[in-house]
């Protein structure tokens, strides 16, 4: 049996094109005791992947060249070893851009997933790390409260989409924004948040000062550049902004830069600049590790319910994730983005 995966060839400059990777093939080992093998139906694809691919000090590790990409992933159990999976088993495992993973069984890189519950490769979106950082994001670092203004960037995203109708379930005033009339359409038709303002339109802080006549008591930081400028004039005293991440500068990074001059604008610049200065802070989704369960139970019953609603992008053939990853930084994808095996 063949393992494909992605290894890291060089770090990219702006937009990671194909030759960032390596496409290796191998022979799939003979498993060890304790030690499962998944076979991957789908792979998750996520901004902050760009950022691993760079030598910079971050949150995490960055990808060593020749290591293989990092990602999540959910599979089968084709074969175990182990007293705590069984064959046939679904699972996520966060453990890299291969069709085949060998995993020991305490690792804390897998876990069983419910297909009941929802579907398969909801775990990688809604359901999944996605779900979790927004339903933390909003709830522990935003510390939502039912009369907030909340407004959500990237908002028919993975993460953005999930924020916006929790923040309606709580009785919020809510407001997505989001780049083309599609997503936009979205957001107010299918989402049912009060107000879809589209980025590209060309009148961006017109339009938010407009939906926020009363100020923005909290701001879902997933975009940075002209959205944070357009948000922070309207933030609130006592406003807060859980930054998940600010992808419009992503492509900005580049092994050349020597000094703080040559960085892109970021949201800690713009909104540490106001006065007074709103609570602003990233996170990550690890930092709530030990409620994980808690959180997906809670938004597994909301799909279920109907109460959240999403789309999703899928890329078929593993050869595609390089296409799906440059889709995700551009806004291509519509929803989270999957690639199918």
């Amino acid at each position: 049996m063949i393992n494909k995966k992605f290894t890291l060839a060089k770090r990219p400059i702006g937009m990671p094109e194909d030759d960032c990777w390596d496409l290796v093939e191998s022979e799939i080992p003979d498993l060890l005791e304790n030690q499962i093998l998944i076979e991957v139906i789908y792979l998750s694809v996520d901004p902050y992947m760009r950022g691993r691919m760079n030598d910079m000090k971050s949150y995490a590790e960055p990808v060593k060249i020749g290591g293989i990409m990092v990602g999540e992933s959910v599979g089968k159990v084709i074969q175990s070893r182990s007293e705590k999976y069984n064959i046939g088993d679904i699972v996520t495992a966060h453990l890299g851009w291969q069709t085949h993973i060998i995993a020991d069984d305490d690792s804390l890189f897998v876990r069983r997933v419910f297909p009941d519950l929802a579907p398969i490769q909801a775990y990688l979106g809604v359901a999944g790390m996605p779900g979790r950082t927004a339903y933390f994001g909003l709830l522990d670092v935003g510390k939502l409260k039912s009369e907030d203004t909340v407004v959500v960037s990237a908002a028919s995203g993975a993460v953005g989409s999930v924020v916006g109708q929790i923040a309606k379930l709580k009785g919020c005033k809510t407001i997505g924004i989001a780049g083309g009339p599609e997503k936009c359409s979205f957001i107010k038709d299918e989402m049912e948040l009060d107000h879809a303002i589209d980025y590209k339109s060309g009148n961006l802080p017109e339009d938010l000062a407009k939906a926020c006549p009363n100020g923005i008591d909290i701001y879902f930081e997933n975009v940075g550049g002209e959205v944070s400028n357009a948000v922070a004039p309207l933030m609130n005293q006592g406003g807060r902004v859980p930054i998940c991440g600010y992808i419009s500068a992503y492509n900005s990074f580049n092994p050349d830069m020597d000094s703080r001059d040559d960085l892109p604008e970021t949201p800690f610049d713009v909104f540490g600049a106001l006065d007074p200065v709103p609570e602003h802070r990233f996170f990550v989704v690890t930092e709530f590790m030990n409620e994980w369960d808690k959180a997906t139970k809670e938004l597994t019953e909301w799909i279920r319910k109907g109460d959240i609603k999403y789309k999703e992008s899928v890329l078929e053939g593993f050869e595609k994730m390089p296409e799906g990853l440059r889709n995700v930084l551009s806004g291509k994808n519509f929803g989270k983005q999957l690639i199918k095996i």
